[in-house]
């Protein structure tokens, strides 16, 4: 892979979709409604994100893309809100258009105890109203000249209507702009024109009329939609066993997944239809667009929620030597959105900390047990200078980077923060872990933190560990020879 993710920043997107929030309730259940047979969620959290097309750009704002939208809401609160975040991404809202009698699409999740309860909708799939049309119509025409490329994420909420579809691909064309399109229902006659079309698996069956079960049919169904359409390629995505590219008179080219550990798949397909548009805006072709948008499913799908990746996380992917270990470590600002996240997704987090100076045989003792008591396991080291003032002169032993990359190479770990020692009850409150593990060397009473913990509903647990074994002892060896 040869191009240069540093020109992601000079690129121009143009985002026409479905725009919606994403909304999330947290909570917990301990009794049953005398209303009716049915769960009582006690309410203690509650977040908001862009969702839908303004996940797609969320994720090239998170690539350093100007990106420019358009879009339809309503005029209300969740409208307004919408706004205000895609703003906040110094998104271009020009052309998001404020209809009335119409409701900003709203996705409500509530989640408790680690279980996703319930989902419930606020949306219309009504077609946009013909003045709706007009003006999204002209801003189109006024904002395709200046983009690189043109990405058209469907969602079937009635604005991609077949009309306005065609409006904005004719235009595209006639000043030269690639066209992607996520796609959605069964009819890609509609998209008719566009560069490239990025349906899934079952979406690919759909608009095929061909059940994948096999490689045959998967070649079969990709060359269906190209024959039956006016579309130049198709891209068929199929999560864990990779994707396949579609075009006319050549052979199809397949690639595998990244190999990665998969917490979570929301978000993925508008995190590649994100990365192969801005790949293309910065000038690969579209199989080098293809593999950098599999590289970055590969990182998204190691997150959790309809999680982004970044150009340092890219970069750092594409390099074999520190892919894996680089989108393992999270700063101590990031704490609470990583938790956040993981508690959306419904995972158990598991925490420890200390100062893993000098790893040895009783520190992974120790951390295959703690990854074993949840779903996520995070461990906080401390920074030098609080393993100075801890451990005397001359530790550590290995600075607060090689501890860092030493334990994000081990399996077990999902996570590794640095932290100061007067910012570990800080740490603490904004993880609100699960569970928070020590070594059998502790007491509970001891266990710095296990208030909060306990106060949040998590627990503490002490792990057997062979005491004989210790970073200092091995020091002490090695000075003696």
């Amino acid at each position: 892979m040869t191009l240069d993710i540093s020109k992601f920043q000079a690129c121009k997107v143009l985002v026409v979709g479905d725009l919606m929030i994403d909304e999330y309730v947290w909570g917990s259940v301990d009794r049953i409604s005398p209303e009716a047979p049915v769960q009582v969620v006690a309410v203690t959290d509650e977040d908001y994100t862009l969702g839908g097309a303004g996940n797609v750009v969320n994720n090239l704002s998170a690539l350093g893309a100007a990106v420019q939208t358009i879009g339809v809401i309503g005029t209300d609160t969740n409208g307004s809100l919408l706004l205000k975040k895609l703003k906040r991404l110094k998104a271009g809202t020009a052309g998001v258009i404020a209809e009335n009698n119409r409701p900003t699409t709203v996705k409500t999740r509530i989640l408790a105890d680690h279980q996703h309860v319930l989902r419930i909708d606020r949306e219309t799939r009504r077609e946009i109203a013909g003045d709706t049309f007009t003006k999204l119509s002209d801003a189109a025409l006024a904002l395709i000249p200046a983009a690189d490329v043109v990405l058209v994420s469907d969602y079937g909420k009635g604005l991609i209507t077949a009309k306005f579809l065609a409006h904005v691909i004719r235009c595209a064309r006639q000043n030269h702009k690639p066209v992607i399109v996520d796609p959605k229902g069964d009819d890609y006659t509609r998209y008719n024109g566009a560069s490239l079309v990025t349906p899934n698996r079952k979406e690919a069956a759909m608009a095929s009329g061909v059940e994948i079960v096999d490689e045959a049919t998967l070649q079969t169904a990709g060359k269906n939609i190209l024959k039956k359409t006016d579309i130049e390629r198709v891209l068929i995505t199929l999560g864990k066993d990779g994707m396949v590219l579609f075009e006319r008179n050549t052979k199809p080219y397949k690639i595998a997944a990244e190999a990665r550990l998969i917490f979570d798949v929301s978000g993925a397909g508008d995190t590649v239809v994100a990365v192969l548009s801005l790949s293309l805006a910065a000038g690969a072709d579209y199989r080098q667009a293809m593999t950098l948008a599999n590289t970055a499913a590969g990182l998204v799908v190691g997150k959790v929620g309809t999680a982004t990746a970044s150009p340092a996380e890219l970069q750092a992917a594409l390099d074999p030597s520190t892919g894996s270990i680089s989108g393992k470590f999270v700063p101590m600002p990031s704490i609470k959105a990583l938790a956040r996240d993981l508690k959306r997704a419904g995972k158990k987090i598991v925490m420890t900390n200390g100062c893993f100076d000098l790893l040895h045989s009783g520190h992974i003792a120790l951390l295959s047990e703690a990854k074993k008591r949840g779903d996520v396991l995070i461990v906080a080291i401390d920074d030098d200078a609080s393993v100075r003032r801890v451990k005397g002169a001359g530790r550590p032993v290995l600075s607060e980077g090689e501890r860092t990359r030493i334990l994000a190479a081990l399996d077990v770990v999902d996570y590794v923060t640095v932290f100061a020692t007067d910012r570990l009850t800080e740490l603490i409150e904004h993880l609100r872990p699960d569970v928070l593990t020590k070594g059998s060397n502790y007491k509970h009473e001891t266990v710095f933190g296990h208030e909060i913990v306990e106060k949040h509903g998590g627990r503490i647990v002490l792990i057997p560990i062979d005491e004989s074994i210790s970073a200092t002892g091995i020091i002490n060896k090695i000075k003696k020879g």
